[in-house]
């Protein structure tokens, strides 16, 4: 569930402080927060190097309008800036396809307008830009060129690795054309309406992280194409009910403990001739997590994951032929774990691999050659993303949380000698992009003293020039508010089996004597890591500003902590992770400025369904709760997300039974305030139209808000405040104000 998570704190800067003493801020309200320009400063997206180095791209986001995205170059040499493409000149407005909404949503792009992705040509000489259904050609000179124009949307759009060919999906078939020419189908017509052909699957999309659906060979001579049968997965009608009518829409779901679909490979020639299947095995009950071609062409190597994720199986597989082996095979951890897939990978110019796993209890790098693994990295922490790869050099750049709470940037050896090299600051939180060739690096970094910023660097990571210098100062749209600033205050408490648990508080302006409301907001689930030195936002600066303790902590099931911090979820979600946030609750009562009597949980999709467990676990201990978009039965939700950490429902229907939110909705005695957007397709509707049925009939009080048209994300302008506004005249309805 790579669902929207609202924005964390909104961490404060000691530089500032002397502003904070002699100037009085505005006071920072929820309008504020969701409105333009953006109050964390520019927010650049698809960060990119030009194949030669030269040119540095990214989408950037407009002032007026946060939502809208430009193509801009950046000239390294030069150091200048340009629009490259400019999206309102260009677009044409037109309603974006079904197919194409919701593949934007999976990709967590559903809001956002103008240019969402682009591609680089090999030779560096433009960029192919998709914008509202069609494909455009941008040259560096300022020329652009339309490649299509049709009423169809050309989805999942891509230059051939040699830039020959400009290939696209329409009507669930394949097209390949050479650029500026005529593309045809190049895949068989007059299939079963299940059929699709070069798309991800729904679960491929929504939970793998995998957005492709075919794959050129470095040389343009041959495509691996999926081809997709869906006959198998049920259907979901799904009402989308608008604010002027009700669109239903016949939904392929692969619910968990019912049929996935199936997936195969072929391998043709860019007019569709020369076919041949990738043999993935006999078993058809498998997922395609990953397809990659050899740096030299020579083979195909494919991730064939099994149903109950505990094993990856790494096929190396013969373009010619399609026939296939086993190369190696990478199993769980621990055999009441599953396997995190991870885009941490790259196949060398040597035929060897270099490879991300979790085999020792953290994420780590190994290095796989002639039959054996080699260790690159270790240590009791986990390393978590690969930036690059320099082969001519013998390193390889990546990021890892050494002090859990920052990510920094390392380099290593290939070879596994020597000791990782630090490239950047650790008072900062880290991510990082290189080149193909691993000779420049692109950094963006924040802290608790420093909205994002971004620079170019060297690649031992010294800083040749900024990117984003995002000071908050003058102009900057977060300076009106520098002087209501509040420093957050980090802390651990023991869960109940001694594991450390991360916190993270802020506090407003308190008056001795007095005690003060929380809003504790979490996750919860096995994922995303809440707490962290990083910079967090506008939205939790709003609440403190409102007199509220803002709090937050990272239960057991989080990401970065290794294995056994996020086993304790495995086939029992809903136990450790509300223990947990328990315990947090527990330990903000000790404190003697907190209010005991005005705790309330806040949550959105998994941490939705967290607020309805904690409340059904421990009556009382909340003053109110707030359940977004929540997951209710774990039956509902798809089958590669929940099978991944609750196993099949058909094998054990008891943990899902002890997992759901339904069974003991009725021991909600404490408030309770439902949310949910009414078009939602991911966590959808019935999940919560099923416990309002349930609440009602047992004639249990609660309040819900409901959000004709909008799907997950129920954000925006007007649509943000009126959620968050929402929530606090619920909380002051029930008596969980600051004090007097």
């Amino acid at each position: 569930m790579r669902s929207l998570l609202f924005a964390a704190a909104l961490l404060s800067a000691p530089a500032m402080a002397e502003d904070a003493v002699t100037t009085e801020a505005p006071t920072l309200t929820f309008e504020r927060v969701f409105a333009s320009p953006g109050l964390d400063g520019p927010a650049p997206r698809q960060v990119k190097l030009s194949p030669d180095g030269r040119f540095l791209t990214l989408l950037r986001n407009r002032a007026d309008d946060r939502d809208r995205y430009d193509l801009w170059g950046y000239d390294i040499e030069t150091r200048e800036w340009r629009m490259l493409v400019d999206s309102e000149k260009l677009g044409s407005g037109r309603e974006l396809s079904e197919d194409e909404k919701m593949q934007r949503e999976r990709a967590r792009v559903g809001s956002l307008k103008g240019i969402i992705s682009y591609q680089w040509a090999s030779d560096g000489a433009g960029v192919l830009v998709p914008l509202d259904g069609d494909l455009f050609l941008a040259k560096l000179d300022g020329t652009v060129t339309r490649l299509t124009d049709t009423e169809g949307t050309e989805l999942n759009p891509k230059l051939s690795s040699k830039g020959a060919y400009v290939s696209f999906v329409r009507d669930r078939r394949l097209w390949v054309g050479p650029v500026g020419g005529e593309a045809q189908p190049i895949t068989p017509a007059g299939e079963a309406e299940t059929i699709r052909w070069g798309e991800a699957e729904f679960v491929a999309q929504e939970e793998m992280a995998r957005l492709q659906g075919y794959w050129w060979s470095p040389d343009d001579s041959r495509i691996v194409v999926q081809r997709t049968d869906e006959a198998a997965v049920g259907v979901v009608t799904r009402a989308a009910i608008g604010a002027k009518g009700t669109k239903v829409f016949d939904q392929r779901y692969p619910a968990a403990g019912t049929d996935n679909a199936v997936v195969e490979l072929f391998v043709m020639k860019p007019d569709g001739s020369g076919s041949v299947k990738v043999d993935l095995g006999l078993d058809l009950d498998i997922y395609v997590a990953r397809v990659d071609w050899a740096p030299d062409g020579s083979a195909i190597y494919v991730q064939r994951q099994d149903r109950a994720q505990t094993r990856i199986d790494m096929l190396k597989v013969d373009p010619a032929t399609g026939s296939a082996q086993v190369w190696f095979t990478e199993n769980a951890a621990r055999p009441d774990y599953w396997i995190n897939l991870s885009d941490n990978y790259r196949f060398l110019k040597d035929g060897s691999l270099l490879w991300w796993s979790e085999r020792d209890g953290f994420g780590h790098f190994y290095r796989y050659a002639d039959g054996q693994w080699v260790q690159l990295t270790s240590g009791a922490f986990s390393t978590s993303a690969m930036v690059g790869v320099d082969e001519a050099a013998g390193t390889f750049t990546y990021q890892a949380t050494s002090d859990v709470l920052t990510q920094q940037i390392y380099r290593a050896r290939l070879d596994g000698t020597g000791e990782p090299e630090l490239l950047t600051d650790p008072a900062f939180t880290n991510s990082a992009s290189m080149d193909g060739a691993g000779r420049l690096l692109y950094v963006s970094r924040s802290g608790a003293n420093q909205p994002p910023q971004s620079y170019l660097a060297t690649p031992d990571g010294s800083r040749v020039a900024w990117i984003e210098e995002n000071r908050v100062e003058g102009e900057h749209p977060y300076a009106p508010f520098l002087a209501s600033h509040v420093t957050p205050e980090y802390g651990t408490i023991a869960a109940e089996d001694g594991t450390p648990l991360h916190w993270m508080m802020l506090r407003p302006k308190m008056e001795p004597g007095k005690r003060y409301p929380v809003f504790l907001l979490h996750y919860g689930g096995p994922g995303p890591q809440m707490v962290t030195k990083g910079w967090g936002g506008a939205l939790a600066q709003a609440i403190v500003d409102k007199g509220y303790i803002f709090f937050q902590l990272d239960n057991r099931g989080s990401a970065n902590r290794g294995v056994d911090f996020e086993q304790p979820l495995y086939r029992a979600m809903g136990g450790a992770e509300v223990r947990d946030q328990k315990t947090g609750a527990l330990f903000l009562k000790s404190l003697d400025y907190v209010d005991p009597a005005k705790i309330a949980t806040y949550g959105w999709s998994y941490g939705g369904y967290m607020t309805l467990k904690m409340l059904e676990a421990d009556p009382g201990l909340y003053a109110a709760g707030i359940a977004g978009a929540p997951v209710t039965r774990w039956e509902l939700y798809d089958t590669h997300y929940t099978e991944r950490y609750m196993g099949d429902p058909r094998e054990v229907p008891e943990a899902y039974a002890k997992a759901s939110a339904i069974p003991e909705a009725t021991k909600i005695a404490d408030p309770l305030l439902l949310i949910h957007g009414m078009a939602d397709d991911n966590v959808i509707f019935e999940n919560s139209s099923e416990l309002i049925s349930v609440l009602q009939e047992s004639n249990t009080p609660f309040e819900m808000m409901l959000y004709p048209g909008y799907t997950h994300r129920v954000s925006g302008p007007k649509i943000g405040p009126h959620v968050w506004n929402g929530i606090f005249r619920f909380l002051a309805a029930h008596g969980v104000t600051p004090p007097e």
